[in-house]
């Protein structure tokens, strides 16, 4: 096919150019769509895609929110613990949903994904209801990382799949919807948290935000439907994806966008409190304003990515990121510069979340997405096992706890090699600078 045919068929059904041709190692199989399934972009997968919201608002948006957590147990229940020990506790949360996200996959395919949905509620609701009679952070390790980590993933790539598998003409802005959720999550969580940590005290709020995980997931879960069944295969683990090289290029680079993307929502609300010297609430207030320009990044930037490309999108998306990290927060002194730099990645790092799994529906299609995606979310672990701690780490051993230079410099680095593995993903299907991919 054709470049300008390129605008009226998806990626997946595409003659590769030469470029992609010495890149890649396996042929995408083009999908065939049966008379029984129910069309895309239909009244049903909007409704599929309202109970992602709201399914992601209550898992992710607790993960989004550990910032105003980890803040309390840093500086007042555990303040001898050095923050890289307190970050593990936020790194599970963040790594444990994709590192468990091929297992959520698979269980997707072979079974009803309300019910998946509905596990995942009862198992992270449930931890942050025993995190709330730890004592030690070794404890919350356990329960509040961990245990809530794995619900979290029961949650996460069914509700990401699902919306990307209902839609074909408005993907990108289908998933941004579904995902903003996670965004207005921590939005809200982050307040409430803050407020209930102020007058009920840590334990309570992690009581109350368990159980209103637990039932709420359990009630939007009946939301979540399939659209496309999936037929039975030999092996479990389909890892055939791997010997793409362009599935490589995007594994890469969202390693590098995991790598990334906590750091600022863990580390910069505790900057605008130790660097700048405002009170506690600042730290709910930065936590807020992070999510917020999630928000409407990922809302406006998944209504362009369907006019201007996904990867186009992911790409410049990415850029940006770095320059919200690298040259605004790493040389802030004010507090009016730290929202600016708080609001700007907080607007594109949010696409981040919200794309890639567009990118790889065009580059694989629908069918097999939850396993894909699932497969394709490991990347997002590595990442965030490598991100936080060893932040929290350079904070501690060169930073001395109040100098966070290096732990900036670290994180904007990561979105660096991401820009330039997804530039060259980007040339392996087209050269041509103005075109839609």
């Amino acid at each position: 096919m054709e470049d300008n045919a390129m605008d009226e068929k998806r990626l997946v059904d595409a003659k590769p150019h030469t470029l992609s041709e010495k890149l890649s190692d396996s042929t995408i199989a083009t999908e065939v769509t049966h008379a029984d399934e129910p069309p895309p972009d239909s009244a049903r997968g909007w409704l599929v895609v309202l109970g992602s919201f709201l399914v992601l608002m209550i898992g992710v948006g607790s993960v989004n929110s550990y910032g105003v957590y980890m803040h309390e147990y840093t500086h007042n229940v555990f303040p001898t613990t050095p923050a890289s020990t307190i970050s593990w506790i936020g790194c599970m949360q963040g790594a444990l949903p994709n590192l468990f996200g091929i297992a959520a996959g698979v269980l997707v395919e072979r079974f009803d994904p309300r019910a998946v949905i509905a596990l995942g509620s009862v198992v992270s609701g449930g931890a942050l209801m025993a995190a709330s009679a730890c004592k030690t952070p070794t404890g919350l390790m356990f329960t509040q990382g961990l245990l809530f980590g794995i619900g979290v993933s029961f949650m996460l790539t069914p509700a990401i799949s699902l919306s990307a598998q209902w839609m074909d003409r408005y993907r990108a802005l289908a998933t941004g919807i579904a995902v903003t959720g996670g965004s207005i999550g921590g939005l809200w969580l982050s307040f409430a948290s803050r407020a209930m940590i102020e007058h009920l005290g840590w334990q309570w709020s992690l009581r109350i935000t368990g159980l209103v995980t637990l039932v709420a997931g359990c009630a939007f879960s009946p939301l979540m439907a399939r659209r496309v069944a999936v037929q039975p295969r030999e092996h479990i683990i389909d890892f055939s994806a791997m010997r793409n090289m362009r599935f490589l290029l995007l594994f890469c680079a969202t390693v590098c966008n995991g790598g990334g993307y906590f750091l600022p929502y863990y580390f910069q609300p505790s900057y605008a409190v130790v660097v700048l010297g405002k009170d506690n609430a600042w730290g709910a207030n930065i936590t807020s304003i992070l999510n917020a320009g999630s928000i409407a990044g990922r809302l406006l930037i998944g209504f362009a990515a369907d006019f201007t490309g996904p990867l186009n999108s992911l790409l410049a998306s990415i850029v940006v990121s770095a320059i919200a990290v690298l040259a605004m927060w790493l040389p802030c002194k004010s507090i009016g510069l730290l929202i600016a730099s708080a609001l700007l990645y907080g607007f594109v790092s949010g696409s981040v979340v919200s794309l890639v799994p567009v990118v790889t529906a065009d580059l694989f299609g629908v069918k097999r997405l939850p396993s894909i995606l699932g497969l394709l979310f490991i990347s997002y672990a590595i990442g965030t096992v490598v991100s936080s701690p060893v932040g929290g780490k350079l904070l501690d051993e060169y930073g001395h706890g109040t100098d966070y230079t290096w732990l900036i410099v670290y994180g904007g680095l990561f979105f660096v090699l991401s820009a330039v593995l997804l530039m060259v993903l980007r040339i392996s299907m087209s050269t041509r600078i103005i075109y839609r991919v």
